[in-house]
């Protein structure tokens, strides 16, 4: 199924790593709207995270008819 992101939150927080504000910003940009083949909503967590290598707190998408 294909699914788009409309809203999404990272967690951008980690013991030996701060990432800046500006990146925070851009990777969030980058990821609303982007369009994912996957099988169910933990298969788009999983990529979304393994894509950006942060972890997802919060998601909302939609469903992308073919």
């Amino acid at each position: 199924m294909k699914l788009q992101v409309t809203e999404i939150s990272f967690d951008f927080t980690d013991d030996n790593f701060e990432c800046p504000v500006e990146i925070q910003r851009s990777i969030t940009r980058e990821c609303l709207g982007q369009i994912w083949d996957v099988e169910d909503e933990e298969d788009l967590v999983e990529e979304i995270t393994a894509n950006y290598g942060f972890c997802v707190n919060s998601l909302d998408y939609r469903h992308v008819l073919s």
